[in-house]
């Protein structure tokens, strides 16, 4: 009976949380996903450097920036939902750059930027030295409703001009709008529209729906 009431529970927050966030779609497409119908249409951004800082709601100087490392990656695996199927300690293990904020010794915010080629969904994408993509960005539901995301990427940004990097990519899901408002806020600019289509795990199909 415990079991089911929390089952429950946790099929009723699902719901509320997707259609107050804007991501009604979102969800639907993960739940079709899940039983073999995987229909993702989802963009390929460029973003730069030379933007204004974000402002954050609240006292900016609580959060500090902090490479994230194994101990951090291990806590974020163990406490954030529907991540199963990411390896974010072998990216962290192949030279991805995990940065994040911590308010006093506890995590807020994090986001993963990649130095090296990669594959998404069976398109292969190239990153020069020049370049990052960045992915796997989340904030903590405690300090979400500060705008943490857009200023991660903007200190991530400062971050790594050191390192000659100036030039970032990152991809953003159709369905997914809180994404594809923060990313208005630091001009990232679309370059692909793709949709990607993997039916029972096996067939994969790209299309391009637009070029910008």
């Amino acid at each position: 009976m415990e079991a089911s009431r929390k089952d429950l529970y946790y099929k009723i927050s699902w719901i509320s949380n997707i259609i107050k966030n804007g991501l009604f779609w979102y969800g639907i497409r993960n739940k079709l996903g899940k039983i073999g119908f995987d229909f993702m249409p989802y963009y390929w951004e460029i973003g730069y450097i030379e933007i204004e800082p974000p402002k954050i709601r609240g006292d900016e100087l609580k959060y500090q920036l902090s490479i994230f490392g194994e101990k951090e990656i291990t806590f974020i695996k163990k406490n954030v939902i529907g991540i199963d199927h990411k390896d974010l300690m072998n990216d962290l293990k192949n030279g991805d750059t995990c940065l994040g904020f911590k308010n006093g010794e506890e995590i807020s915010a994090y986001s993963f930027i990649k130095h090296q080629a990669f594959s998404f969904r069976g398109i292969n994408f190239e990153i020069k030295p020049s370049e990052g993509y960045v992915h796997s960005t989340y904030t903590f539901e405690a300090h979400r409703g500060r705008s943490l995301a857009p200023y991660l990427r903007y200190k991530s940004y400062e971050y790594l001009k050191d390192k000659d990097i100036d030039k970032y990519y990152s991809i953003s899901e159709y369905f997914n709008k809180p994404t594809l408002q923060y990313k208005q806020k630091l001009k990232v600019k679309p370059l692909k529209l793709y949709l990607s289509v993997i039916l029972f795990k096996k067939w994969v199909y790209n299309f391009t729906l637009k070029s910008y």
